[in-house]
């Protein structure tokens, strides 16, 4: 049990006063949100027009917001309700304020919805999206105050973990709270910045904060990775239905539900009201997934200065269920104070006219505007009635001229967050004079327990309590074994790598390990010293082998000196993982794996030219041996199969074997991505991945200089790339192809080798290797052609259901390609089951010689988004 000292009880009795003063001299508004049936309505809104700013009341319907005298013209909101707008005088204390709000009327148009008709909602939503761009420009800045308010439980957990989570304090009673103030600013076109004024929290968010819907908007074509209801594309992803159409003080709305054609994650689903004639957003009611979390978002919108309709509240919600894990985060933000610059080019009411639904106005405005050729400011400032497709062309042209005026083009947006130096030493007073929104009984239970804490850690610091005295670590003796790593001087540090992580069988040196210590400098130029020398032990070869790598890296360019006898896979890109080979050569007697041993020195330099493009250099003499298997240890003996050679088979060549060589080669390689786009956070520039294929060039030659005695020439070109395709899914792939300019005196080690599999694992990149064809059966001295494809759906069988959308199932298909002058024409075709648990991959493909069936095989992996996620290299 927790226990005060005399010191602590009166600090406690201090700040109880201090608060019981504060709600004494406080003076605002205060009270609830009914529907008219006597039921609370939470997270409805209270906007104090007058000065434009405003709230939100609580789950249980409850507000509570300090306000100077005076007054003051509230507005209280709910969707689906009439606002209610009461004038209030704030004197002392909280005025009590109760308000009833009742549904909504919503009159259907005098229209006709017969079969054949076209339900009303498209015209106003065609509308709503020829107008999305210009809404989108409308503003040249705007700058606004934020409160967030968010807060989270974990509601269950996997059954093995649920003692030792209560024993740390967690459960579904206690929730996660954050609190935060920022000034927020906007600039066109993609400039946000945020100074954060004050925080406090308690626990983490996990990353559910809702930052990116507050900074996006629903007028671009995405949000988050959601299509829009208001994109160019609206249509091919969703039906929308026309609920009839309201009157709210002064203006009409009309509510749309948005029903998206094909459900799952990256559409929208719910309800949307537009203003009408000014074809922007009132307000919505829109849910979303993504890996089977629910996301739900609801705003708000007011018209500010009556010319900009902006959010002024947002609730956002998430929930799901991830490794076992039920949680549920909410968020509530307030937007308020805003101070807005309207873009001049856009000063001015535009009128939409829908060619579909007006078709005699339409002809005639498209022909009194053919043949007049009138600058896009000039038509922009007429004022005067257009078309959709006039509205689009005019704002795409609009932008098009925007964008040359940019100098920093591939920009995508800038975002810069400042924390101020007193943001976390706010207390719990101040938090009670600025908070807009009541905590909720989960929120106060999780702000005292984080009070609590922070009390015990007090105590402890004071000596209340025992401390822990932890004396500076040294070497250690089992750290041989286990490995660490110590700061051995300023910007210097020393690593040694745990040999047991290691430990590795493959026929050649039967059980083997290797040992690596790694040394990094930094120094005050910035550049970098990283020197790695490693050991490795073969048990049956009973050989020990070493090299040693050195890295120098200064500016954009790093210098890589190696050099050692070591022993190599024969493809260098290492198409198979050692623990894998491990396993299946002793378990399975299937030893993939095959070696050979070069003693060299090596000369790398890689240059950043800039994000866009990159140029590695190479050059290396290499004394190279043949090796053979040296022990026939398995653990379990398979009576039909023993280990194979050392030497691969392969069709071409029949006998893949050679004799101890030299060889002296240079490479050069250019690697592009010419369309590569960019966002900028806190002033560091980041790439935005997906964002353009990669091309990569490369040159290969070996040259006769003294011993060595190998000459070719050899090229190959590899372009990579993964896109969203329409509304169905995404498409990822890489095609390839290369070949011998000259090929004088080569050896197999030589050949163009493939990324092949014969394991029942697959690589995490799925568009990285084959995934049946046999290691080096089908390489070659001559041309190539390599593709491979993958395409995942948003929807396709088992994710059609709703048990398996919850769970982020994916599904996808592939179908791999390899032609040389021997592989006929060897082909796979695939499907895969994608996130299962969120984690892993099972795939079934089978493969094809000149269209006949020759394998077939079950494949596993780790979940392709994994790679994603944590950038998996």
């Amino acid at each position: 049990m927790l226990s005060l000292s005399s010191t602590n009880k009166s600090a406690l009795l201090l700040l109880i006063l201090t608060l019981v003063f504060f709600k004494i001299n406080a003076q605002g508004i205060q009270g609830t949100i009914k529907s008219s049936d006597g039921e609370p309505l939470p997270y409805a809104t209270i906007y104090v027009r007058n000065i434009e700013t405003g709230t939100t009341s609580n789950a249980e319907g409850y507000f509570e917001y300090p306000l100077p005298s005076g007054k003051y013209d509230l507005v209280f909101q709910y969707m689906g309700y009439k606002s209610v707008v009461k004038f209030i005088e704030v004197g002392n204390g909280f005025s009590e304020v109760h308000v009833k709000l009742a549904p909504q009327t919503i009159v259907l148009r005098d229209v006709e919805i017969r079969a054949g008709k076209e339900d009303p909602a498209y015209t106003i939503m065609r509308k709503a999206i020829a107008k999305a761009k210009f809404h989108q420009q409308q503003l040249d800045s705007y700058e606004a105050e934020v409160y967030i308010k968010g807060s989270g439980r974990l509601i269950d957990s996997p059954f093995f973990l649920r003692k030792q989570i209560a024993k740390e304090g967690v459960d579904s009673t206690t929730a996660f709270v954050t609190e935060s103030i920022s000034k927020v600013k906007y600039t066109r076109p993609n400039i946000y910045e945020e100074e954060v004024l004050s925080i406090r929290s308690s626990g983490e968010d996990n990353n559910t904060s809702p930052m990116e819907y507050l900074k996006g908007s629903f007028y671009e074509p995405k949000l988050g990775e959601a299509v829009s209801p208001l994109s160019p594309k609206a249509f091919a992803y969703y039906r929308f239905e026309y609920l009839g159409t309201y009157k709210d003080q002064e203006y009409e709305f009309s509510k749309i539900r948005v029903i998206p054609r094909s459900k799952g994650d990256d559409v929208f689903e719910g309800e949307i009201s537009i203003v009408e004639d000014y074809w922007s957003i009132h307000s919505l009611n829109l849910k979303t997934s993504y890996l089977g979390i629910e996301f739900l978002i609801n705003q708000i919108y007011n018209p500010i200065d009556n010319k900009a309709w902006l959010p002024i509240s947002h609730q956002f919600d998430v929930e799901g269920t991830f490794f076992g894990f039920e949680f549920e985060y909410n968020y509530l933000a307030t937007v308020k104070n805003y101070q807005i610059e309207i873009n001049k080019d856009l000063d001015v009411e535009l009128v939409v006219i829908d060619e579909k639904v007006d078709k005699e106005l339409a002809a005639k405005l498209e022909s009194q505007n053919k043949n007049v050729n009138t600058e896009v400011l000039e038509k922009m400032q007429s004022g005067k009635e257009m078309t959709r497709k006039e509205m689009r062309k005019l704002m795409r042209d609009y932008e098009k001229m925007e964008s040359e005026r940019d100098t920093a083009r591939d920009i995508q947006y800038v975002t810069n967050v400042k924390i101020d130096s007193l943001a976390f030493k706010k207390d719990s007073s101040f938090w009670q004079s600025v908070r807009p929104i009541p905590l909720s009984e989960y929120e106060i239970k999780g702000y005292h327990k984080m009070d609590s804490m922070a009390l015990v850690n007090k105590q402890e610091a004071e000596g209340d309590t025992i401390k822990t005295k932890k004396g500076k670590e040294g070497f250690k003796i089992y750290d041989l074994l286990l490995g660490n790593t110590y700061k051995i001087g300023d910007k210097t540090h020393l690593e040694l790598e745990s040999p047991l992580l290691s430990l590795n069988f493959n026929s050649v040196e039967g059980y083997n390990f290797s040992y690596q210590l790694a040394y990094t400098k930094t120094f005050e130029n910035k550049t970098w010293l990283e020197v790695t020398p490693e050991v490795r032990y073969g048990f049956s070869i009973n050989q020990l082998q070493s090299k040693l790598k050195t890295t120098y890296k200064f500016g954009e360019q790093n210098v890589i000196v190696e050099g050692g006898r070591y022993v190599y896979q024969i493809n260098p890109e290492e198409p198979i993982i050692p623990i894998i080979n491990s396993l299946t050569t002793l378990m399975l007697e299937s030893n993939y794996m095959k070696l050979y041993q070069k003693e060299f020195a090596a000369l790398k330099v890689q240059k950043k030219i800039t994000d866009k493009y990159r140029v590695n250099v190479s050059a290396e003499y290499a004394n190279r041996l043949p090796l053979e298997n040296q022990t026939n240890h398995t653990w379990f003996n398979k009576k039909d199969r023993v280990y194979t050679p050392n030497t691969p088979a392969n069709v071409e060549l029949g006998n893949t074997t050679f004799l101890e060589h030299q060889i002296f080669m240079t490479g050069l390689s250019l690697t592009m991505k010419p369309w590569l786009k960019y966002y900028i956070k806190n002033n560091q520039r980041e790439t935005i991945n997906r964002s353009s294929p990669e091309l990569t060039l490369a040159y290969d030659n070996a040259i006769p200089v003294s011993a060595a005695e190998i000459s070719y020439h050899k090229w190959s070109a590899d372009l990579t790339h993964s896109l969203d395709v329409g509304i169905r899914g995404r498409l990822s792939f890489r095609v390839g192809g290369g070949g011998f300019l000259a090929k004088d005196s080569i050896t197999f080690l030589d050949y163009n080798h493939f990324m092949g599999n014969r394991t029942p694992i697959q690589d995490i990149d799925v568009v990285k290797s084959y995934r049946l064809l046999p290691y080096y059966n089908y390489s070659t001295e001559g041309p190539y052609f390599n593709l491979l494809t993958h395409y995942q759906f948003r929807k396709f069988f088992f994710s059609r259901f709703k048990f398996a959308r919850k769970r982020g199932v994916k599904e996808s298909v592939f179908v791999n390609y390899l032609g040389t002058e021997s592989s006929l024409n060897y082909t796979e075709a695939g499907y895969s089951i994608d996130n299962i648990f969120r984690l892993f991959r099972l795939e079934a493909v089978a493969a094809f010689q000149d269209g006949e069936y020759v394998d077939w095989g079950i494949r596993f992996g780790v979940a392709a988004f994994l790679e994603e996620m944590f950038n998996f290299e």
